[in-house]
């Protein structure tokens, strides 16, 4: 489909506004995938406030340079599209990380992480991490389970203790 001037200019504007708030960027080849698989991603992302763009590779380059972030968007395989995190920098590493198990047409082809460009290995390795909520209940259960255990501990003496006295009484 070929764009008019004012629609590219559109595409451009938008792009350098999501590029601008963005916290990170993942770069992902979506070529062979279905338009209802592609669309299933999208409703995950949105889901959780992140968000897919589809763009030409030029448009994307000329979005990058004017942002001062140096990436080669046509040296990427394959039809390209950004995944940008706004929320949470590992969210979408890890929406399309779980997606791409499933759906071996999507493949995560680079990233933006933190003002650098990264590898695919490096956004894979991410999206393997914990997230902030499983790490603070980690946290939270390595900290209270010696009290739990002083507790449960405590209680079962006691229990014994009264069992030992009612069975002293019992047989006087």
């Amino acid at each position: 489909m070929v764009l008019t001037k004012v629609q590219k200019e559109k595409i451009l504007e938008d792009l350098e506004e999501k590029i601008a708030k963005q916290k990170a960027m993942i770069f992902v080849d979506f070529t062979g995938l279905r338009v209802k698989d592609f669309s299933s991603l999208r409703k995950k992302l949105k889901a959780v406030g992140e968000e897919m763009k589809v763009a030409k590779k030029t448009l994307m380059g000329i979005a990058f340079k004017k942002a001062k972030i140096e990436i080669e968007t046509k040296k990427l395989p394959g039809e390209i599209a950004l995944v940008f995190g706004y929320k949470d920098e590992l969210m979408p590493a890890k929406i399309v990380y779980q997606f791409s198990q499933a759906n071996p047409n999507l493949k995560i082809l680079a990233g933006f992480f933190e003002n650098k460009f990264v590898e695919a290995e490096k956004i894979i390795e991410l999206a393997k991490l914990p997230t902030k909520k499983e790490l603070l209940a980690r946290l939270v259960g390595s900290i209270s389970a010696p009290i739990s255990n002083l507790v449960y501990a405590l209680k079962y003496n006691l229990k014994g203790l009264v069992y030992a006295l009612s069975r002293i009484k019992n047989e006087s």
